[in-house]
């Protein structure tokens, strides 16, 4: 695996300015890390002498040695097949092929894009509860007076945050999680080679299976394309009983110990995530597309077509609802769509666009968070 350095170097060399920056970054962190593991296991490095290895220890640190170098080389190849730059504001992977068919696709799928967001945003923003809102801010409030040594200040937040907090308790009796929080990002970093994804994801797989998370976090860090909408919720089970533990220990005059309650109490929000794959946006303005150029451009069309298939098998890839047979569906109806192409295949166009829809929202509307049991239990 060594011999991947100059690999990495040699693509390093070749890329743009931003990229290599991202392969540099990743390599010097591969290099300390391995640096740090081959003193841990007392093996002579070029940057001094040590005591021979423990028996036992080469094999072990070896395979470690080779799951970082591969996470670096990896991480390298993404940056350079992925035609974006890796945030918020980079172009979706999957517009390449949409450009060669129509260019007027790549401004649609942006605007698609941008609109599912900002819907996204609107939504997740208006199913906040006020009165949650107002429970937070005042235990933040009530943690800066208790920084400031204005303990009664402090006191008055905390009953007016347990006032909030007993009309949510009278409102939503059933009801564990209450949404205080919301922020919306588009996140696009998966490589847009299909190939690359299935060896990104293997290896994130064998990490796993390794028990080495931190290497594995860093691979499916490399498999997102996504509108993620993240809502923080404050838990009913535990909030209340937060806050009367801080009011006991400020009467007590415990400043610190009450602080450390409420900053832990703020700690135990819970992350709940829904997220709207890219892939799928493309697909469906691939559709758009093609159904558009259908009747004057059949090749164009032809080739929209297979880029709306190529987008449904990235989304599957990519782990967004991958086993859900709604992928062979929708896939199987672009080939039968393909056949006709040249006759009247509006009825075709109409439900595959309709299939698509449902797939897409079926998809953004699934939390990914707390289970039903955990929400539950946390009621209790």
């Amino acid at each position: 695996m060594f011999p991947a350095y100059p690999k990495l170097i040699a693509i390093a060399l070749s890329s743009g300015p931003l990229a290599r920056t991202r392969i540099g970054e990743q390599m010097v962190a591969a290099h300390d890390e391995l640096i740090r593991i081959l003193h841990a296991s007392s093996i002579p490095t070029v940057e001094g002498s040590s005591t021979p290895p423990r028996e036992g220890t080469v094999m072990r640190f070896s395979a470690e040695i080779i799951l970082i170098l591969f996470v670096a080389c990896s991480a390298a190849l993404s940056v350079i097949a992925s035609k974006g730059e890796g945030s918020e504001g980079q172009k979706p992977s999957g517009l390449n092929q949409i450009r060669a068919g129509n260019q007027s696709a790549e401004q649609m799928a942006k605007q698609d894009i941008d609109k599912e967001k900002q819907n996204a945003e609107r939504q997740s923003k208006g199913a906040l509860d006020q009165e949650a809102v107002v429970a937070i801010q005042e235990t933040q409030h009530a943690i800066d007076a208790i920084n400031a040594n204005r303990t009664d200040e402090a006191l008055k937040h905390i009953e007016q945050a347990t006032g909030k907090i007993n009309i949510l308790l009278a409102r939503n009796p059933s009801t564990a999680l209450i949404p205080v929080s919301t922020e919306v990002r588009v996140i696009d970093t998966a490589p847009s080679d299909i190939g690359q994804i299935r060896e990104i994801a293997a290896s994130a797989s064998w990490a796993v299976d390794e028990k080495n998370f931190p290497a594995a976090r860093v691979l499916l860090d490399q498999l997102m394309s996504e509108i993620r909408v993240r809502t923080y919720h404050l838990p009913l089970a535990t909030y209340p009983a937060a806050m009367q533990e801080a009011a006991r220990l400020l009467d007590e005059k415990k400043t610190a110990d009450a602080s450390g309650v409420l900053q832990t109490a703020l700690a135990t929000l819970v992350a709940v995530d829904k997220v709207t794959p890219i892939p799928l946006i493309v697909a469906r303005e691939a559709v758009n597309q093609a159904q558009a150029r259908k009747q004057h451009d059949t090749q164009a069309a032809n080739q929209l077509l297979d880029v709306a298939k190529l987008e449904l098998e990235r989304g599957r890839e990519l782990g967004y609802a991958g086993k859900d047979q709604e992928y062979a569906s929708l896939n199987e109806q672009i080939s039968d769509l393909k056949k006709q192409l040249g006759g009247d295949t509006n009825s075709l166009y109409a439900k595959l666009k309709e299939r698509l829809s449902e797939f897409l929202n079926r998809q953004s509307q699934q939390q990914h968070g707390p289970s039903q049991d955990e929400k539950t239990a946390q009621a209790k």
